[in-house]
């Protein structure tokens, strides 16, 4: 059997860490491009610009807002018309993916700066691609190599809105419950290979981690300070999420993530709230025993998860909609089916429905 365990080049992260870029591009190449997302453009690039071009020269793009074909070939243009040979993305998901295919498609290193912990992409060696016209999702497109530098600064993150930081920890809470499916299950993960000791590990250790410091993490970044707690946090949402899902391999959480997104016409709720959610069903669908179950709701509680199908908006789904979310969650080739028991269409509904009378019940306990 063989083992695959991915992880970015280099992982920095800390206060302020973001003016290790100028140190980090020329370790890279001669020219960097920086792809900045808007409100890294406005805010944040007029403070790191002037230092960063005594040390290194550099061109700078700001985004597009969609990681579509049509915008990664905008910057392979616009980064070989200037001579680059290095690139950072700067801002969230979008950004990063998009400076993650531009770099693939040129075969220069790419650095990855993200403003925010709301998902485990930074670390990750895959693009999701959008249609430029709908906003949906077209493909996947998986890179050569994960990130050569993932640089993480917190002070930045420790401003950003708390409810993003929140839906990172929903990412990183199905992470250690999927990779343990997978090992069971000798189910392959990313790079369809086996999962090794270090990736279960990591992964056991994002789970804990947000369990002893999710709470406080929230409040440090509710008062934009940063706190050893909020330190350890952003590194499970991103770090240890990022390295145990894509070499722990993906179950339950992310194929009803999928179900629950096929209704979301609106795009109001997050990656992570979603996984969040998806996470305490997949706990009765695979018969969790009861005092693991109370533990994850207790701390989806506590910080602010889903765990209802009304936090979702879809207090009032009909019976349609829920077949509907059951069916896109168990299609042919979905992580779902990494679980070890056979899952049905008709197990996915009756395990959504208990997960979200639980939480309702919950509530009116809490209420009384």
């Amino acid at each position: 059997m063989i083992t695959t365990t991915l992880f970015p080049g280099r992982y920095v992260q800390g206060y302020e860490a973001i003016d290790r870029l100028q140190k980090l591009i020329p370790r890279y190449g001669k020219k960097g491009f920086l792809i900045c997302s808007p409100s890294v453009f406005e805010k944040i690039l007029p403070e790191i610009q002037p230092s960063l071009e005594e040390a290194v020269p550099v061109a700078v793009e700001k985004f597009g807002r969609e990681c579509s074909d049509e915008e990664i070939t905008r910057l392979i243009a616009a980064a070989s018309l200037h001579a680059c040979d290095v690139v950072a993305g700067l801002g969230g998901g979008k950004t990063l993916d998009t400076a993650k295919a531009v770099a693939h498609e040129m075969n220069v290193p790419v650095i990855i700066a993200p403003t925010v912990a709301s998902t485990d992409a930074p670390c990750s060696a895959l693009s999701v691609i959008y249609r430029q016209e709908t906003g949906r999702i077209k493909r996947v497109l998986l890179l050569r190599r994960n990130p050569d530098v993932v640089l993480v600064d917190t002070k930045i993150i420790a401003n950003s809105p708390v409810r993003l930081l929140v839906a990172g920890m929903g990412d990183a809470l199905g992470t250690w419950f999927e990779a343990e499916s997978c090992r069971v299950k000798y189910a392959k993960n990313i790079a369809r290979d086996y999962s090794s000791m270090t990736a279960q590990a990591l992964a056991r250790l994002c789970y804990e981690t947000l369990l002893e410091y999710g709470v406080a993490a929230k409040m440090s970044c509710e008062h934009h300070v940063v706190i050893p707690a909020l330190e350890h946090v952003i590194e499970a949402n991103t770090l240890l999420s990022g390295v145990g899902f894509e070499s722990g391999g993906l179950a339950a959480a992310h194929a009803l993530q999928d179900g629950l997104n096929a209704l979301d016409t609106n795009h109001e709720y997050y990656h992570g709230e979603k996984v969040a959610f998806g996470t305490l069903v997949s706990l009765f669908l695979t018969g969790k025993p009861s005092d693991l179950i109370d533990e994850v709701y207790t701390f989806c509680e506590s910080v602010g998860l889903p765990t209802t199908l009304a936090d979702l908006g879809l207090g009032e789904v009909s019976d349609e909609g829920l077949e509907k979310i059951a069916s896109i969650s168990c299609a042919e080739k979905e992580t779902i089916h990494n679980e070890l028991l056979p899952v049905t269409p008709e197990m996915v509904v009756a395990a959504i429905r208990v997960a979200d009378e639980e939480g309702r019940r919950r509530m009116l306990l809490q209420a009384g």
